[in-house]
């Protein structure tokens, strides 16, 4: 009879396949476009890095072959999309791709194999590839945080910005009141003296007004008067 176990993993290598397999939609919209526009390639390094810890450890482990098979069938879809992905990537994503790739699924995971065959032996060695695996699972998981993270950093900064642009806005306006109260007593005071100042050079024009009219008002010398005051100085002078 085939055992609970058995027909678990059967369960669960289906899901993990099917897991495996969603981007495929994702990578045929990239080739189509030929452009990888705002996807992150983080999630599929870390992913392959996973898959091919969990392909290694399957291999070691006695019984593993479930786990080897679907996470070497894991590991071929995560190569494609990571292959797809560095080829329609812009040249400075394209770029940190091709590093991320040499660091992890190839400097690190050739690192592993080297010391688990060379320096670790036994059961340590499967315990220590099993720790391993499973926080890179934790890690591929959690991959997609790396585009949350920014924007919830930034969330904080720029809360934090508006709270003191507040704190200082309220004071400013308090400072900027009391200021505005100076000026306008001290504009006030200036168009009062301004006022009395028109007003008494109205005063004063008023009556010098009044002392024209009133020399205005005064009878005036008549014309035989005048010439006959000439005629009488004229007279004098000649005598």
């Amino acid at each position: 009879m085939v055992s609970p176990s058995f027909i678990v993993g059967i369960v669960g290598n289906i899901i993990s396949i099917l897991v495996f397999a969603s981007p495929i939609g994702t990578f045929k919209k990239v080739v189509k476009k030929r452009s990888t526009e705002n996807f992150k390639g983080l999630p599929y390094v870390c992913t392959l890095l996973s898959t091919c810890l969990w392909t290694f450890y399957g291999l070691l482990k006695p019984d593993g072959l479930l786990i080897a098979t679907v996470n070497g069938a894991g590991a071929a879809l995560e190569a494609i999309y990571v292959t797809l992905f560095i080829i329609f990537a812009p040249k400075d994503a394209k770029v940190k791709m091709i590093k991320l790739v040499t660091i992890l699924n190839v400097g690190l995971f050739g690192a592993v194999i080297v010391v688990a065959l060379f320096a670790i032996h036994g059961s340590v060695r499967l315990t220590m590839i099993g720790f391993m695996c499973a926080g890179l699972t934790l890690g591929m998981y959690g991959s997609p945080m790396a585009a949350m993270v920014p924007n919830a950093i930034g969330f904080v900064m720029g809360s934090a910005q508006l709270a003191i642009y507040t704190i200082y806005r309220s004071r400013r306006s308090t400072t900027k009141t009391s200021h505005e109260k100076e000026v306008e007593e001290g504009s006030a005071h200036l168009v009062k003296g301004l006022e009395m100042q028109l007003h008494h050079e109205n005063e004063a024009a008023a009556d010098k007004g009044r002392i024209l009219d009133k020399g205005r008002s005064l009878p005036k010398t008549s014309v035989s008067r005048q010439l006959s005051f000439q005629k009488i100085v004229k007279s004098l002078s000649l005598t």
